[in-house]
C-alpha cells in the first residue's frame, strides 16, 4: 500500500500570497518610513514685522492696500510734513542768525583785541618814560652840591619822574581794563552746536515722515485710512517678509536622529497638491511645552497639542524648512503643508564631503 504526501488545499495559497505581499507592503512602509521621514502635521511661515511710525502726525497718503505686494523701497504711507519741514525751516534760520551774530561779535572781538595791543604799547612808551626820568633824577641830584644846577632843575627832574611813573602806573592799569574787555564767541560757538544738533534732528524727523517698505512683503491687517492719526512706534499695519517662505513641520521626537541643517526636503502645500517644492532644514526647535508636569517654561515656546492623551505618543518638533523658489501667489502663512526629508542624502553628503552625485 503506498502513501502520497499530502498537498495544501489549493485554496490556500491566495492566502498565503496576500499575507507574504502584506508583510512585503508593511516592510517597505517602515523602510520609506525611516529613510524618509514625511508629516502632514505642518504649516507655511514667513517672517514679519510691525510697521510703526518714528514720529506722530496725521496720515495724509495711504499709498498701500491690504493684501498688496509691495517692493523695498515702495512708499508706504505719508505722514503730515509741514510741522517737521518747519522745524527744519526754524532750525536752518537760527543757524543763519548764529552765523552772522557769530561774524558781527567776531569783528568786535578783534577791535578789543587790537585795542589791547595799543594800550600795552602805551604801557611799554609810558615805561620807558619813567625809566628815562628816573634815570635823568638819579643824574641831576648828585650835581646839586657841587652847583652845576639849581635847585629848581631837582625838583623839575623829581615831578617829571613822579609823573612818569603815574602814567606808567595809569597806562597798566588801562592795559588790564582793555584785556578784560576782550570777549569772545565760545557761548556762541556752542549755541551754534546746538543748532546743528537740531537741524539734524529736523531732516531725520522730516524723513521718518515719509514711511517706505524695507524689503518686499505683503500687506496685511490694514485697517486705517488717509486721515487718520499715526502715533510714534504704534503699529499701522504688519508686513509680510516675501524674500524668505518656510515650511514649519512638526516631526516625532524618534524621527529627528538623522534630521539635520541642511538636510533636503521636499515640500508642498495642501492648497495645491500637484505642485513640489524643495528646501533644505533650516533649524530644529530645541524646545516645546510640555503637556504636563508642573514646569514653568517661557510662554514663547511653541505648543504641539498631542491628539492622544490616555496613550503616551512621542512628542513632536518643529522642523523649519527654508523653500526654495516659492510661489508668492501661492504660499500664505498658516497654509496646511506636508513635508518630506531626506536624511539619506544628507548623510551621502557629509560621508564624501562634497554633494551627493558629484564626482570625486
Amino acid at each position: 500500500m503506498t502513501t502520497t504526501a499530502s498537498k495544501p488545499p489549493r485554496k490556500t495559497w491566495p492566502a498565503i500570497v496576500l499575507v507574504l505581499v502584506t508583510l512585503l507592503v508593511l516592510i517597505l512602509v517602515i523602510w520609506m518610513l525611516d529613510s524618509s521621514p514625511r508629516t502632514d502635521d505642518a504649516y507655511a511661515y514667513a517672517d514679519t514685522i510691525d510697521v510703526v511710525p518714528e514720529v506722530s502726525g496725521r496720515i495724509v497718503q495711504l499709498a498701500v492696500r491690504d493684501n498688496q505686494a509691495v517692493k523695498q523701497g515702495d512708499l508706504l504711507f505719508q505722514i503730515d510734513p509741514r510741522p517737521y519741514q518747519d522745524a527744519l525751516t526754524r532750525g536752518r534760520a537760527t543757524l543763519v542768525a548764529l552765523d552772522k551774530q557769530i561774524a558781527l561779535t567776531q569783528r568786535t572781538v578783534n577791535a578789543q583785541q587790537y585795542n589791547a595791543e595799543s594800550v600795552r604799547a602805551a604801557v611799554e612808551s609810558a615805561r620807558a618814560a619813567a625809566a628815562q626820568a628816573s634815570d635823568t633824577l638819579r643824574r641831576t641830584e648828585p650835581l646839586l652840591p657841587q652847583g652845576y644846577v639849581s635847585a629848581e632843575d631837582v625838583d623839575r627832574a623829581r615831578t617829571a619822574q613822579r609823573a612818569t611813573q603815574a602814567q606808567l602806573s595809569a597806562a597798566q592799569l588801562q592795559a588790564q581794563q582793555a584785556a578784560a574787555a576782550v570777549s569772545g564767541v565760545d557761548a556762541l560757538v556752542a549755541q551754534r552746536a546746538v543748532a546743528l544738533a537740531e537741524i539734524s534732528l529736523a531732516e531725520l524727523n522730516l524723513e521718518y515722515s515719509t514711511v517706505r517698505a524695507p524689503f518686499d512683503g505683503r500687506i496685511v491687517s490694514l485697517t486705517t485710512s488717509t486721515g487718520q492719526f499715526a502715533s510714534a512706534l504704534k503699529p499701522v499695519f504688519t508686513l509680510i517678509d516675501t524674500r524668505h517662505w518656510y515650511v514649519v513641520a512638526n516631526f516625532r521626537e524618534t524621527e529627528l536622529t538623522h534630521i539635520r541643517a541642511g538636510t533636503p526636503a521636499t515640500v508642498y502645500l495642501m492648497s495645491d497638491t500637484g505642485r513640489r517644492f524643495h528646501g533644505t532644514v533650516d533649524s530644529i526647535s530645541y524646545g516645546v511645552a510640555p503637556d504636563e508636569g508642573g514646569l514653568a517654561l517661557p510662554g514663547g515656546l511653541p505648543h504641539i497639542q498631542r491628539t492622544i492623551n490616555w496613550v503616551h505618543v512621542s512628542q513632536r518638533f518643529p522642523v523649519k524648512i527654508l523653500v526654495d523658489h516659492p510661489d508668492p501667489q501661492l504660499f500664505r502663512i498658516g497654509t496646511s503643508a506636508v513635508a518630506v526629508l531626506q536624511p539619506d542624502a544628507t548623510a551621502a553628503r557629509s560621508n564624501d564631503g562634497q554633494p551627493h552625485g558629484q564626482a570625486n
